[in-house]
């Protein structure tokens, strides 16, 4: 699972490609069955999982981890200029980044093992990488702005504990790294140990994930390609964050929280929907407030809005 932009990675649903394996594992009697291995066979968490278990020994095995999607058209009323004006000095003017970009986002995940502790449980390598992509600026040749890569490890496992008479719950751990492949001062970097929770009550998925950086030595020179990026990271980010999803009829609704308690009024907010267009195809609104939508933005407030097309929802 993961974090910012995301959200309850565990439990996202799989690609068009396996749909037919999915279907016709949950609708028959079969090994991988919720309605014969479930108090609850309608749990969208559950049934995520088990069409998960349906495709474990097929040779091909990439499933989708977070959202995938594709704004064509997103605007920021206020793109951060500094982190390229420190960069590059006088070559890239004041008002040179447009306020009209694409941004996508590509999370794929691959199961290593099963049932190694606890039924339906799983040890998986994940990878996220999120793009903004100044395609509309002839000015500066339309150049990929920022492009953060999340490589993962993680176990994930239902569990029995259903505080508060919610339908069900699935923990998380995993190691994280962050990065965006930049050097000098443009360059971002983080390690991570994340820690989530998820639960389900009806219609309702919430889930809690917090994080403990792995510190490193502090880069004294920006030049030099060892040492800890962006320090302060956390004091921007903070050290957890909530989401929910409500998911009704075809559509999808989605809210990110996440605040720093040690630096003031830095958070960050993201609504997310999600909708049928026609056929497989669903479209994607996104609407983003604050501090760490990607890491060159980490310490800029930035608020954008974008529509595009979704290729795998949550849930």
């Amino acid at each position: 699972m993961a974090t910012g932009n995301t959200k309850v990675s565990s439990i996202q649903t799989l690609c068009a490609e396996i749909g037919s394996v999915e279907s016709t594992s949950l609708n028959q009697d079969g090994p991988y069955s919720p309605q014969e291995h479930s108090e609850n066979p309608d749990s969208l968490l559950l049934q995520r999982i088990f069409r998960e278990d349906a495709v474990l020994n097929d040779s091909f095995r990439l499933l989708p981890h977070r959202r995938n999607y594709v704004l064509p058209v997103t605007y920021s009323k206020n793109p951060n200029q500094t982190p390229y004006n420190i960069a590059y000095g006088d070559a890239v003017r004041d008002g040179a980044i447009d306020n009209t970009e694409i941004k996508f986002q590509i999370s794929l995940k691959f199961p290593i093992a099963s049932e190694l502790f606890l039924p339906n449980d799983q040890l998986a390598f994940g990878f996220t990488s999120l793009s903004l992509w100044q395609a509309y600026n002839s000015d500066l040749s339309a150049p990929f702005r920022e492009t953060n890569y999340e490589p993962e490890v993680f176990y994930a496992a239902p569990l029995n504990w259903r505080p508060l008479n919610v339908d069900s719950t699935l923990f998380s751990v995993g190691f994280a790294h962050q990065s965006n492949g930049q050097g000098g001062s443009l360059s971002r970097s983080w390690n991570r140990i994340n820690a989530d929770f998820v639960w389900e009550k009806g219609n309702f998925v919430f889930g809690l994930r917090s994080w403990w950086r792995i510190t490193e030595d502090e880069r004294l020179d920006p030049a030099m390609f060892t040492g800890r990026d962006n320090p302060d990271l956390e004091d921007y980010l903070g050290k957890f964050e909530f989401n929910t999803i409500y998911r009704t009829n075809s559509h999808e609704l989605g809210v990110l929280l996440r605040k720093s308690f040690d630096s003031g009024d830095k958070s960050y907010l993201q609504v997310d929907w999600t909708f049928p267009l026609w056929g497989q195809i669903r479209g994607y609104a996104q609407y983003v407030n604050g501090y760490g939508e990607s890491l060159i933005d980490y310490n800029a407030k930035i608020e954008r809005f974008g529509i595009g097309i979704l290729l795998s929802d949550l849930l």
